[in-house]
């Protein structure tokens, strides 16, 4: 097992971002490996059990373990296959707008092969967004 940090910066305020973050039906909006989310309740909570489609239709089943909504973090496992990995989000304010924090571990392979779509999707998680009704 290894650990991989990565970071972004972009206008969107935090509160923006930890809420696309929390609600995991917005999360095909801003990452684009993510086609559908399946999952029981509308914002994530520890003990949440649910499913990731990406835009291969490959399922990836996932447990929330811990939020902290006050400090805008959170922490889930992913397992697809034998493969299992744990994410942990950070979410900080900054005067200009937003910065995302990610730690992912995991078998180093996996690593590797999730990096870039991870860096792509966290540009735009705080970048400027809007959704269906056209707001921000």
């Amino acid at each position: 097992m290894t650990s991989l940090t990565l970071r972004a910066e972009g206008p969107a305020p935090a509160e923006d971002v930890w809420t696309r973050y929390a609600v995991p039906a917005l999360w095909p909006t801003w990452s684009p490996q993510i086609r559908a989310v399946r999952v029981d309740g509308g914002r994530i909570a520890p003990g949440m059990r649910g499913e990731v489609v990406s835009f291969l239709g490959v399922s990836a089943r996932f447990v929330v373990e811990s939020v902290d909504e006050e400090r805008r973090r959170w922490t889930w496992r992913v397992r697809l296959g034998p493969v299992r990995l744990r994410l942990r989000h950070a979410v900080l304010g900054r005067p200009a707008g937003s910065a995302t924090t990610l730690r992912i571990e995991g078998p180093a392979l996996a690593l590797a092969a999730y990096a870039g779509p991870a860096r792509w999707a966290m540009g735009r998680l705080v970048g400027e967004w809007r959704h269906a009704s056209g707001s921000s």
